[in-house]
Formats: C-alpha cells, sequence, structure tokens
C-alpha cells in the first residue's frame, strides 16, 4: 500500500498543498517550523483519525479558517481510493470515499494504514500510561477497524457511569438525599462488555508484539536486551466472556470506593503496558540511548505485524534520524528501507541517510518543490 497523492485545504499552515507521491522512500527536507511535519501528520490522520501531536482537532485547521479538508489517493494493489476527511472543531466531522455520498468518519479507517516514528514516541518508554494505552489502541484499530466502535461504545459508557458517581459522591459529600443507583448495575454490564472486547484485543496484540519488538531491538542494539511486554490489568485474561465476568467481580468490588471518589476506577482506561529491559522496568531505569532503542522497537514491531497481517503500512520518520546516533540512524535506516512506501522529514540533507535515498521535496514558507 501506498499514499500516490496528498491534498490539503486549510490544514495547519496549508491554505492549499498538492503533493504528487510514489513507492519508495520520500524526504521533506526544509528548516523548522517550514510545515513538513503537518504534511506527514496529515497522512496520520487519515490513517487514525487522529494527531501524534495534539489531543483535540482545532490546532489542524489553519488560523482564519473554519474547517480544514485532508484528501488522499490510497493505492492498495491494483486498487486505487480516494479518502477524504472535513475537519470541523467543535462539529461533527465528515468523511467521503471515492467521491460518492458521505460516510462516517470511522468508515474509511483501514484504508490508509501508518507506522509513525516521531521524538514525542520516547513518551512511550518514559511516559505516563495512558501514552501506552493509546499505543495500544490504535494499534489494535489498525489490526481491526471495527474496533473504533467498540472504543467509542467504551468511552461513552465511561462518560456516563463517571456522571453517575460524580453526582453520588457531592451528594454524599454534601450530606443531601442519597442517589438512586440502581442503574450503576446497568452501566457496570455495559462498561464490562465493551470493555472485555478491547482486553481481549489489548491482550492478544501485546502477546503478537513481544517477539517482534525482542527482534527489533536486537537489531537496533545488539546484545542490549532481551526486552519483554507484560499488560498490567485486575482481570487475569481468558475469553471475552471470562474477563466480561472478571471486570463485573472487579466492579462490584470497587463499587464503595468508587462511590466515594466520584470516578470510575477498574476498566481498559485504567490499565498500563509494563515495558521491560533486561530485569528491569525501562521506565526509568533505560538510558536515553535504550529508551530510543526501545520506542522505534515498539514502532518497527507495529509495521511487522501490520505486513504480515497482510496491508503493509506507509512508514512515516518525523524528524527521528536527528535524535539518534550514527550507529542507531544507519541501523534504522537499513531496517525501514525496504518497505513499500517511506515518509521522512528532516531539517537538513544531512540528515537522510543514503540507505534512504529517493524523492526529495523542499519545505519553505507554505510551499513544497521537488528538490
Amino acid at each position: 500500500m501506498h499514499v500516490a497523492h496528498l491534498s490539503l485545504a486549510d490544514f495547519r499552515s496549508y491554505p492549499r498543498a498538492e503533493v504528487a507521491l510514489g513507492p519508495g522512500a520520500t524526504a521533506f527536507v526544509g528548516p523548522n517550523g517550514q510545515g513538513k511535519t503537518n504534511l506527514v501528520e496529515a497522512i496520520g490522520y487519515l490513517a487514525t483519525l487522529g494527531s501524534h501531536r495534539v489531543a483535540s482537532d482545532a490546532p489542524l485547521v489553519r488560523m482564519g479558517a473554519d474547517r480544514a479538508v485532508v484528501r488522499a489517493s490510497v493505492v492498495q494493489g491494483e486498487r486505487q481510493q480516494l479518502v477524504e476527511l472535513e475537519i470541523n472543531p467543535g462539529r461533527a466531522n465528515r468523511a467521503r470515499l471515492n467521491r460518492s455520498s458521505q460516510v462516517r468518519p470511522r468508515d474509511v479507517l483501514g484504508i490508509a494504514r501508518t507506522v509513525l516514528f516521531a521524538p514525542e514516541d520516547l513518551s512511550l518508554v518514559k511516559g505516563d500510561p495512558g501514552e501506552r494505552r493509546r499505543f495500544l489502541d490504535e494499534l489494535v484499530t489498525a489490526r481491526s477497524p471495527r474496533m473504533a466502535g467498540v472504543r467509542s461504545d467504551y468511552d461513552r459508557v465511561l462518560k456516563q457511569r463517571n456522571t453517575l458517581l460524580k453526582s453520588a459522591a457531592m451528594a454524599r459529600r454534601h450530606g443531601g438525599r442519597s442517589l438512586d443507583l440502581s442503574t450503576l448495575d446497568v452501566w457496570d454490564q455495559h462498561l464490562a462488555r465493551a470493555g472485555a472486547e478491547l482486553l481481549a484485543q489489548r491482550f492478544a496484540l501485546v502477546a503478537d508484539l513481544e517477539p517482534l519488538a525482542d527482534k527489533a531491538y536486537e537489531e537496533l542494539a545488539p546484545g542490549g536486551g532481551p526486552l519483554a511486554l507484560e499488560y498490567r490489568c485486575p482481570v487475569a485474561g481468558g475469553s471475552r466472556e471470562e474477563l466480561y465476568e472478571q471486570l463485573l467481580v472487579a466492579l462490584g468490588e470497587a463499587r464503595r470506593q468508587e462511590i466515594e471518589r466520584g470516578v470510575t476506577l477498574v476498566g481498559p482506561h485504567r490499565d498500563d503496558l509494563l515495558l521491560q529491559l533486561g530485569r528491569m522496568p525501562a521506565k526509568g531505569y533505560a538510558s536515553h540511548g535504550e529508551s530510543w532503542s526501545y520506542a522505534l522497537a515498539l514502532r518497527l514491531a507495529s509495521y511487522d505485524l501490520l505486513r504480515a497481517e497482510g496491508n503493509e503500512p506507509v512508514l512515516v520518520l518525523d524528524d527521528v534520524f536527528a535524535e539518534l546516533d550514527a550507529r542507531r540512524r544507519e541501523r534504522l535506516a537499513a531496517l525501514v528501507a525496504p518497505a513499500e512506501q517511506v515518509l521522512v522529514t528532516a531539517a537538513v540533507d544531512d540528515d537522510v541517510p543514503t540507505a534512504l535515498a529517493g524523492a526529495r521535496f523542499a519545505v519553505a514558507d507554505g510551499e513544497v518543490t521537488p528538490a
């Protein structure tokens, strides 16, 4: 799979941009702050409906505009599809496929797939659990686009349940009449059902990802491992039905504390992925270089996993090589060079390894021109 053409309207710094792309390596080169990352961010947004840089859509719309449009022609084998997303902060986003009638944005998930390397990836190792949960869920959805609906259902139920718990906690603190919590059992069932589906996918993903990540780490930093992944949650695993029953029990055990605190304390939104290097947790013990190699290994493993499942993703390396020493730079370049499409951003030509020699675009003053 590869992106053959990217078109932007009022996305980030671009009033308009048209970029023709092809298989192989393509580098966007130019000084910082000129819009290189905006280009690959747009492709990532088509693949995940989110940005690797910001949590909300508002910063993606050019100042003064009320919406942004990202459009791309995506080639999969002999098939070519045109995917379009209209980003409307504060309102529902819109999507079109092959210029047909409107579809739901999540209906275009899976057409474009990306694995993106960026300086922000260091937070996978050094950051909060939320960064690792997001990593897992984006990969779960890339493997199975229908999981976008499951995640949306889980978030909706969690919000409703938290609202009920918060009201109960406030009533208790202010000595008012206690709330009727009879509906909490129903919300528990809905939360456990969606949560079990998400947990089953996360458990399976971690099991599949671990050997690939260990292999990738050994290729990046020979002799520096082994690497191990452990999914941390209050349930033991099992089938979806077993996970559902375990979540119901855990929610029941936590209910008193949840009512006191006014928040849901059990579920996939509270879990973590423990990253181990050797016998120690990577967070707090790994050096800066080891942390970088670990983050890169997770991304390489993601790429290998998606490729093995039949739809090779586009590899995006956003200002990554400037962060690496010469040894890691050359090893990473050699590992990703065989991919069908690799998109690289760099401040100067020297930051692009020779193994990724290919098409070049100069990016400056809002213009993208072939170099």
